[in-house]
């Protein structure tokens, strides 16, 4: 069953035009742990490091509260988006926003740089958005799902990546 409401909501948030003509505001502890970790992981490959854009970090705030306060904190389908997306579910205990980097950064275990390929049965998609190239601004976002500390976390990515064919790096 489609949604509808979220696909309106997403519209939405995807009508926002993304720039940094203005010097930025001093990040917070987490937005600072987000970019840092992919920071880390980027220049690991030799990637140019990620700037953070509060735009996109506000579009993925809206969406985590969405996601929490409409969809049972569910996983959010992100196929329509003009950004470059990864996101993370942790039902058991809070992640802090490093771990949940180094969670998508583990997948690079399965990633093959020389034919741009993944070991079958296992997914690279979340590494090579947090490596890819093009990408050169993120904005991330977390909400605690409930009091036991389950979390719920998404990045946007722009310009969007992770095109079937190219390479990340």
């Amino acid at each position: 069953m489609v949604n509808h409401q979220l696909i309106l909501f997403l519209a939405a948030l995807t009508t926002f035009h993304v720039s940094s003509n203005s010097a930025p505001p001093p990040l917070s502890t987490t937005a600072t742990e987000f970019l840092q970790t992919h920071n880390e992981a980027r220049a690991s490959v030799g990637v140019e490091p990620l700037t953070w854009n509060e735009q996109l970090a506000n579009i993925t705030s809206e969406l985590v509260l969405y996601q929490r306060d409409k969809m049972s904190c569910q996983l959010a389908n992100l196929t329509a988006l003009n950004y470059g997306a990864n996101q993370f579910m942790e039902r058991r205990t809070k992640y802090t926003p490093r771990m949940v980097v180094e969670n998508w950064v583990t997948e690079k275990q399965f990633y093959n740089h020389s034919d741009n390929s993944c070991v079958p049965n296992h997914q690279c998609d979340s590494y090579t958005q947090v490596v890819w190239r093009k990408s050169v601004e993120l904005g991330c976002a977390q909400a605690s799902c409930s009091k036991q500390g389950p979390s719920l976390s998404i990045c946007f990515y722009n310009p969007p990546g992770n095109y079937v064919g190219e390479s990340p790096y």
